[in-house]
């Protein structure tokens, strides 16, 4: 083919496009009925009015950029625009590149119609214009394509950074003014309801996944400014208990789970409480830990002074003897008290005879002045090795 045939071929393209930017209401008129024409499920959820504004400046655009191809691309950037948009309302993007095929059916159809009525012989020469036609449609479908992508993607960057925010007030306790209304709002979550609170401690290795959630439980994870993680959870008929198992595969570390609270508003609470259920946690030991089964210790942690107090007063003596004396002892008494004071099954566990073990019990007794059948003084025993095991107690004096 010819370069001279080739600008002929141009030549009756515009020609026909210069008539036709007399019938721009027209064209439009022809484009929207098509859109319109389509399946339910491919109609636009935008006015007629408005579809029509953008049939008409989009086909104006595509004519100018055929009667003046020297400047700018009008066509490509109102094909970003329009992508940006349709994506803030939410439009689906295929039926927006839809849109732009019909657009170029339409807009070819009537080139031929005013070709072939002008001077049909001239048609055939003009057929060789649609590869370029149909290219300048793959433009433009690709600029709006891009355009939409780039603004969904800063559209859920930007709800996501304001779900964060919201999460993050919420379990600092800042529930103050119109906060839970905004949570309400931009996490769909009622501000009545049966909400716990889980604290990841530090990870050793990222974690590959968090849980989302199952049987009608939600999370909502967040990463707190000193590096652990924290989730909101809306139970839904769920006990604490149930998340447990949901943790477990995921934790990578200890974490602590909160009481149920019944409202948003007590989001703040439930974190500080499910952060003593971390504390809570034996050191080295990686555990999920529900408050309500750690009491005493979250007592202990909550109160380190008063927890280090305890520890000397009770435990001084025994703290104050040589290393490895020390740690026989307070090991004898965590198996004697986590056996159920049975002498015979913490011998035992500690792979020694049961006299051994009723011996280390009475050197005990005769160092702290605590008679182990005595109730009250077994409490104090009991939160004292609590406390050493948890807390690092000061060096004894």
């Amino acid at each position: 083919m010819t370069a001279a045939a080739d600008r002929s071929g141009g030549e009756i393209m515009r020609g026909a496009v210069r008539r036709l930017a007399d019938r721009l209401p027209e064209l439009a008129d022809r484009l929207v009925a098509e859109i319109l024409n389509g399946e339910e499920r491919a109609r636009p959820a935008t006015s007629r009015e408005d579809l029509w504004q953008v049939a008409r400046t989009g086909l104006g655009h595509g004519i100018e950029s055929i009667l003046d191809p020297g400047r700018r691309r009008t066509d490509l950037e109102w094909a970003e625009r329009l992508g940006r948009r349709r994506a803030e309302q939410g439009l689906p993007l295929d039926l927006l590149l839809r849109s732009y095929r019909l657009a170029g059916r339409v807009f070819w159809e009537a080139v031929v119609e005013v070709v072939a009525q002008d001077d049909p012989a001239h048609v055939p020469v003009l057929v060789r214009q649609a590869t370029r036609t149909w290219d300048t449609i793959d433009e433009q479908s690709s600029a709006v394509a891009a355009a939409y992508h780039r603004t969904e993607y800063d559209l859920l960057r930007r709800s996501e950074e304001r779900v964060q925010a919201v999460v993050d007030a919420l379990l600092e306790g800042r529930a103050e003014g119109g906060l839970p209304a905004t949570a309400t709002e931009v996490l769909g979550l009622p501000a009545r309801g049966r909400y716990a609170v889980v604290v990841l401690g530090r990870q050793r290795e990222p974690v590959a996944h968090r849980p989302a959630g199952e049987d009608g439980v939600r999370f909502l994870w967040h990463t707190r400014a000193d590096g652990t993680q924290a989730a909101l959870v809306s139970l839904g008929a769920a006990d604490p208990a149930d998340l447990v198992g949901m943790l477990r595969p995921h934790a990578g570390a200890s974490a602590g789970i909160s009481p149920v609270v019944g409202t948003l508003a007590e989001l703040g609470t439930a974190r500080w409480l499910a952060e003593l259920a971390l504390r809570s946690c034996r050191p080295g030991e990686q555990e999920i830990v529900l408050l309500d089964r750690r009491l005493p210790d979250a007592l202990l942690v909550s109160q380190p002074r008063l927890a280090d107090r305890l520890s000397h007063t009770v435990l001084g003596p025994v703290l104050a003897t040589d290393p490895g004396s020390r740690e026989v002892l307070l090991e004898t008494l965590a198996a004697w008290l986590e056996c159920d004071g049975s002498a015979a099954r913490a011998a035992t566990r500690l792979y020694c005879h049961h006299n051994t073990v009723l011996n280390r019990l009475r050197r005990i007794e005769r160092l702290t002045g605590r008679v182990l059948s005595n109730p009250a003084d077994l409490v104090e025993l009991v939160l004292a090795l609590s406390s050493v095991r948890l807390l690092r107690p000061s060096p004894p004096e």
